[in-house]
């Protein structure tokens, strides 16, 4: 029997052909003005980060639509907020300074991918550029950006993600609060669902 176990990219490309085309050629090394105007729009992206040891981590990123900026060409300027505190991107990206943007816009099937290097800032005049509500951006990621294109429509044309039918019933599925109680062992869901709901008010930004 063939072994399945793909170990090489000679081995993947009996299976898949080489990109040709437009696959190619969209590929910019700089934001041109249809990637500004798209960040313009977008009120989300997720931040790919890895570790120097190549340990990966995917977080998401939201606020309103433009909340990252771009400068120029160059550069993507993206805001942190409260969050967790656990700084699994941020800590890896001091560590090893690769990064991989994905960026969405509601109801569009095509994204956004920005690759290249960043930096965590947090001078206070810049921090400030991004309040929201009077509160300053925790720090401001600088991201140099190396490669930029724009990702074709089928997964989200699969996925059917912004199809009103698609959308899944949220009581189906455990409260945060639920989920939390049984993966910790500590407090009570109703408890922890009410403390996650004030959080929601009182440390958004």
């Amino acid at each position: 029997m063939p072994d399945d176990h793909v170990t090489t990219e000679s081995q993947l490309r009996e299976t898949y052909k080489q990109p040709a085309g437009n696959s190619v050629k969209k590929e910019l090394d700089h934001l041109d003005e249809h990637c500004r105007a798209f960040l313009a729009l977008s009120p989300f992206c997720v931040l790919a980060t890895s570790d120097p040891e190549g340990r990966v981590d995917a977080s998401p990123r939201g606020d309103h639509p433009g909340f990252a900026e771009a400068p120029d060409e160059y550069t993507v300027l993206l805001p942190d907020r409260p969050g967790n505190n656990r700084l699994d991107s941020l800590g890896n990206i001091v560590e090893h300074p690769e990064v991989g943007l994905l960026f969405m816009v509601p109801g569009f099937n095509e994204t956004l991918r920005v690759n290249g290097t960043a930096e965590v800032l947090r001078e206070p005049a810049l921090c400030e550029r991004f309040a929201v509500n009077g509160k300053p951006a925790r720090s401001v990621l600088r991201v140099h950006a190396r490669e930029v294109f724009f990702h074709c429509a089928k997964a989200f044309l699969r996925s059917r993600l912004w199809e009103a039918d698609a959308q899944q019933d949220r009581k189906s599925f455990p409260t945060f609060g639920t989920i939390l109680a049984d993966q910790t062992k500590d407090g009570e869901p109703a408890e922890l669902d009410a403390y996650i709901e004030q959080r929601k008010k009182t440390h958004m930004w």
